[in-house]
Parts: C-alpha cells; sequence; structure tokens
C-alpha cells in the first residue's frame, strides 16, 4: 500500500486498520528512524505517561480530549503489537481474539448458562474463573495481585481482594481508630528517630501501615484513593499558585517570603476556595 492509499483509507470501521498499516510504514526501512528504534522496554515510559493522561481527562470530564487520550494509548497498544509482528510472534489480531474469548469465558451468565443477579455476583464468578485458569487455584489468595501497579494502587487492591473472604472491618469507625493506632506508632518512632536512635527502616515501616490503613478507610468509605489523592493534588497546586500569585504582586518571590507569610497566604487562598 502506498502513502496515498493509505491516507485515502477512510472508511468507517477501518480505522484501526488503517492504524496498523501506519505503524508497519514507520517502522519499515525509509520510515521514522525514531520508530524504528524503538523495544518494548523504551516504549514502558510512554505507556505510563499516556495511561496518565487518559486518566486526567476522564477526571477532568473533558470528553473531548478524552478521544485525544483514548487515540494516543490505543497507539501504544498498536506500537507493542508491530514489535511482536515484526518478530514473527503475534500481532494485533491475536490481542484483539485474546481478550474477546477471555471476556466470552469470564461472562458465562452472558454467553452461557450460568447466573449472576448482581454486580458483587458477577465478579466473585470473575475471580473463581480467573484463579481457574491461571492455575492459582493452591497459590496464596493474593498471589500476583497488584504486581506493578503503583503501591497506592495496589495496596486498595489487596485490601478489596482480601475483603471479599471477609478480611475487613465492619465498619468505618473500627478503620479510623487503627488510623490514630497506626499515627501514634509513628510519633513514637520519629521521637526516637529525632533523638538520634537508627530507626530509619522502623520509621519507614510505621509511615507505610499509616499510609496503608488510610487506603483502606477510603475504600471502606467506597472512595477511590488515587482520585482522592489527585483530586488534593490538584487542589495543593492550585493554592500554592495562589500563593505565588499574591507575593508576586507584593513585589516578593517564593525565595524571599518566610513561611508566615506564605501561611497567611495559603489560608486566603484556601478561604477563597470554600467561598467560590
Amino acid at each position: 500500500m502506498n502513502d496515498e492509499e493509505m491516507m485515502n483509507c477512510s472508511e468507517k470501521g477501518r480505522q484501526v486498520e488503517r492504524l496498523r498499516e501506519i505503524m508497519t510504514r514507520l517502522r519499515a526501512p525509509g520510515g521514522c528512524p525514531w520508530d524504528a528504534e524503538q523495544t518494548h522496554e523504551s516504549l514502558v515510559s510512554n505507556l505510563i505517561e499516556e495511561t496518565y493522561e487518559t486518566v486526567d481527562t476522564i477526571q477532568r470530564g473533558d470528553l473531548e480530549h478524552l478521544k485525544e487520550e483514548l487515540g494516543d494509548l490505543l497507539l501504544q497498544v498498536v506500537f507493542h503489537s508491530e514489535l511482536e509482528r515484526e518478530a514473527g510472534n503475534w500481532d494485533m489480531d491475536e490481542v484483539a481474539r485474546g481478550i474477546s474469548e477471555k471476556l466470552v469465558r469470564r461472562h458465562p451468565h452472558v454467553f452461557a448458562t450460568s447466573e449472576a443477579g448482581d454486580s458483587e455476583a458477577v465478579l466473585k464468578q470473575w475471580d473463581e474463573i480467573k484463579r481457574v485458569e491461571k492455575g492459582d487455584e493452591e497459590k496464596p489468595f493474593l498471589h500476583g495481585i497488584g504486581k506493578g501497579l503503583p503501591a497506592l494502587l495496589r495496596a486498595a487492591k489487596l485490601q478489596k481482594k482480601a475483603a471479599k473472604v471477609g478480611f475487613d472491618w465492619p465498619d468505618a469507625e473500627g478503620i479510623l481508630e487503627k488510623v490514630e493506632e497506626e499515627l501514634e506508632e509513628t510519633r513514637e518512632e520519629l521521637e526516637k528517630h529525632t533523638a538520634g536512635e537508627p530507626a530509619r527502616k522502623e520509621l519507614e515501616a510505621e509511615v507505610g501501615d499509616l499510609l496503608f490503613v488510610v487506603v483502606n478507610l477510603a475504600r471502606k468509605l467506597g472512595i477511590d484513593p488515587e482520585v482522592a489523592l489527585e483530586g488534593t493534588n490538584v487542589k495543593f497546586t492550585d493554592r500554592f499558585g495562589s500563593v505565588e500569585s499574591g507575593l508576586k504582586e507584593a513585589g516578593q518571590s517564593l525565595e524571599q517570603a518566610d513561611l508566615g507569610e506564605m501561611e497567611r497566604r495559603w489560608q486566603l487562598a484556601k478561604e477563597r476556595g470554600r467561598m467560590g
């Protein structure tokens, strides 16, 4: 297929095929040197970046840019698939076939004769089928859960999985008490650390325990901890920007201002946010 034919390949329903053909052309001799040099390993950071940019548009409710970001994310799938096609292993069709067959297998209440009356039953059935498929029946219950995820997301996934077999607090109040307990243990370890005792690892462990139980509190309240934390990140960025802008208007820089002045402007930004 020449360049003109590729550009004219625009009929609805053929766009994924067109994307695959473009990627093949970019990787071929005479194509793009950068694309031709890439490997699975070199593309990892791109895959992570595009995933987080997609998540960002969803969280902001920016549906028009979501379309663009999903395209960028789809490109990563096509790129990795093209590398394996070139190596003679598998291609994009086999990727699509694999996930299609998995969806059919794990939805027997839709495509076969089993029953699942609500979302909870669907997820339970999914997990049971998944464990059988992967031969995990004899492995530890949390085997492989969340591997490769950022620690915050993995903590939430581990806790959710454990809760499915009843390993959970009955209510949020019990978790709040655990938060207070972990906070006190962190405070005690910090006092040892500041007293000069070699307690760095122990302090790290206590902070980890504190973070883990806060993630559990979010899960129990039905809050996605990643979404909650990102919301606070955005809020912090906005308020700190207000502090910086206010200082500039007063002829000061962040480096010149003392903590008291920055705190005063922070509180003003916080109050404006409440009023807004």
